[in-house]
């Protein structure tokens, strides 16, 4: 045992090095539209301050933006009046940037032209530590071979496809961390307010990185309002509180982006190709299905079909339950979203697969297929 959990721990610093070794050599100017954008809320910030969260085009005034669209062939925003990822805000009478202001504000805590490597360094380290923690609590010979492969492709993801979007990767970091406390509230501790409120602060971290990610919590938010409709106690209310009240703190950032730039907390910045009204579009299903996004959904419904098969915990039960709300939430919203990105569902995916990866690992080996302990009926 000893020496298999050595040679996972080994494979995964290679898989690990290769990864960093593989990202050292990414070069910042790669053209795309989302790229020049999230770099130039990084600029605001670094350059204005607290008041870059106002993204109005006219703030451009040395030109970072009209630089970086020109050497990608694109006309002049200051010449044009428009730009990619900008949309006009008639209650503002901004053209602003679409995206919520997180991945602009950790992108510029790096110097400027040496942001994106040391992000994605330091996102995948944080991968790499929640993969030794997994490992660290797996108990036989099957379960070390399952997370450690598991742990690899987590760090592989943080390339493929999470380069294809920077706020890919620290949302995918999130997921880590939002999945090891819920498979500990779920699992180990199901009465503990605190647990619930730290993971609706970290899903409103995720917010601030893409406004998507609040879909995360979605699942979160109907299994803690249906345990309080059902038990009616403190307890269920207490962290169903927490929780709201936890994922509003967490999201102010956007909610202040918003205000400043939409004229609303509540009104979004993103343009009509994105805030369109939900309609399940088959042909978007066909994209997903061929996709490897795909095969990490069907993962994770295997090992939920095999939680509810084997095992005798009702809180590995419990928490089979949350994870399946969540995937048909999210799966759901984004076959009814018109666009297709490989990256769209890579978040609910990783998200489940930490949570049941965690919660198995925090079950005994020997309560596996037992049938739950019921307590004694009172006479």
């Amino acid at each position: 045992m000893r020496y298999l959990k050595a040679s996972a721990v080994a494979g995964c610093c290679l898989v690990l090095a290769l990864m960093i070794w593989s990202m050292s050599h990414w070069n910042e100017s790669r053209g795309v539209y989302d790229d020049i954008c999230y770099l130039r809320q990084a600029h605001l910030f670094q350059t204005l301050g607290w008041r870059g969260f106002n993204t109005d085009l006219s703030l451009d005034s040395d030109r970072y933006l009209e630089s970086r669209v020109l050497a990608v062939g694109l006309p002049s925003p200051q010449a044009s009046g428009s730009a990619p990822c900008h949309n006009a805000m008639p209650a503002t009478g901004k053209v602003v940037l679409q995206y919520p202001p997180g991945t602009g504000l950790l992108l510029a805590t790096f110097p400027s032209g040496f942001q994106v490597i040391p992000l994605y360094v330091i996102s995948t380290l944080a991968i790499f530590i929640f993969g030794l923690l997994a490992l660290q609590l797996a108990r036989a010979p099957w379960a070390i071979v399952l997370t450690a492969t598991f742990a690899d492709l987590a760090i592989y993801l943080m390339i493929n496809p999470a380069k294809a979007s920077y706020s890919v990767a620290p949302t995918l970091v999130i997921c880590a961390m939002a999945g090891w406390l819920t498979a500990r509230l779920w699992v180990r501790e199901p009465q503990s307010a605190w647990l619930a409120g730290w993971i609706g602060l970290l899903f409103g971290f995720a917010v601030d990185l893409r406004v998507a990610n609040l879909f995360l919590a979605a699942g979160y938010g109907l299994y803690l309002l249906g345990a309080w409709l059902v038990t009616r106690n403190r307890a269920s209310l207490n962290q169903g509180l927490a929780f709201a009240a936890a994922l509003l703190i967490g999201m102010s950032p956007t909610l202040l982006a918003n205000a400043i730039n939409a004229g609303s907390p509540f009104r979004t910045t993103y343009g009509s190709a994105d805030a369109v009204p939900p309609a399940i579009d088959f042909t978007v299903l066909k994209f997903y299905v061929s996709d490897m996004q795909f095969v990490l959904l069907v993962i994770a419904l295997a090992i939920l079909a095999g939680i509810w098969r084997l095992s005798g915990t009702t809180g590995l039960q419990r928490l089979g339950w949350l994870v399946l709300i969540n995937i048909v939430v999210n799966f759901a919203f984004f076959l009814s979203h018109p666009l297709f990105t490989p990256y769209y569902t890579v978040p609910i995916s990783m998200l489940s697969l930490w949570t049941l990866v965690f919660g198995c690992l925090m079950v005994p080996v020997e309560t596996m297929g037992k049938a739950p302990v019921q307590a004694a009926p009172r006479r």
